[in-house]
Order: C-alpha cells, then sequence, then structure tokens
C-alpha cells in the first residue's frame, strides 16, 4: 500500500508539471482528446511488478469507450484538472474533482468514463501498477470480445 501511495503522489507530482492540453469544440461523437504514457519504471522491491503511468486529457464533453485493462493491472485514475464522471462493473457512475481518485482492479470494467463538463477540459493520471510484460494496458471492450 505504501508503494502505491507513493507512486500516486509522485505521478501526480510529475503529472502536473506537464501542460494543458489545448481546449478544442468537441467532436460529433465523443472522442478522446489524447492518451499519453508518461513513464515506466520497475519497482525494485517486487520483482516482475512495474509503476506505469498514463496521462488522459478529456476535451469538453469528450468520453471514452468501455475498457478493459491488462490482466494484472491494479489501477489509482487521480483527477489533475476538472471533473471526470467514471463507473467500473456497472455500478452507479461517480463524479471525481480535481484532486480526487478511484481504483480498479484486475479484471475490472470500466463502463463509463468521461469529462464531466461540455465547456472545460478535464486530465487524469492513470498509474498502474501491472506485471512488467503484461500489456496492452488498455483494451477497448470491442477488441477483448474477439
Amino acid at each position: 500500500m505504501r508503494i502505491v501511495i507513493a507512486a500516486l503522489g509522485a505521478a501526480a507530482l510529475f503529472g502536473s508539471t506537464v501542460a494543458s492540453a489545448q481546449t478544442a469544440a468537441p467532436a460529433k461523437s465523443p472522442v478522446l482528446t489524447s492518451i499519453k504514457p508518461d513513464f515506466a519504471h520497475p519497482i525494485t522491491n517486487i520483482p516482475g511488478k512495474s509503476v506505469k503511468t498514463v496521462l488522459v486529457t478529456y476535451a469538453p464533453g469528450d468520453s471514452s469507450p468501455a475498457h478493459t485493462h491488462a490482466k494484472s493491472a491494479f489501477i489509482v485514475a487521480y483527477v489533475l484538472e476538472g471533473a471526470i464522471v467514471s463507473g467500473v462493473n456497472g455500478g452507479t457512475p461517480q463524479t471525481f474533482k480535481a484532486g480526487e481518485y478511484w481504483t480498479e482492479s484486475p479484471g475490472d470494467k470500466h463502463g463509463v468514463s468521461a469529462n464531466a463538463s461540455k465547456t472545460e477540459p478535464a486530465r487524469l493520471l492513470a498509474i498502474f501498477v501491472v506485471d512488467d510484460n503484461d500489456g496492452p494496458l488498455t483494451v477497448p471492450d470491442h477488441a477483448a470480445d474477439h
């Protein structure tokens, strides 16, 4: 648990130095503005495990398709800017504001992930504790069926 908390703090600090994404008009169909791998580092006291982060930037009104993550992934999703609506495993979607977070366990299905605002951008830092060679980190539901 200390590793995850330390990784969360370090990653949030590192992620906050990334420049804000440009604000663009929402597309006709919701599309993620960007998904950018941020860093990856082995956890030296847990052989075979790594911490990997991904910076996700949503334009106003944008969302991502339903998805799962790498089979070994434990995830902390930390909201850096704006507000994100998230729903996991069919649960009631909740809104998380800047400075708040949620977690996802291995095998969870992330059915709802969207910018809560139609006028402001939103950013989150997804922090993965994952087996070194497990990937891809994110798999859209339709791809998981094939």
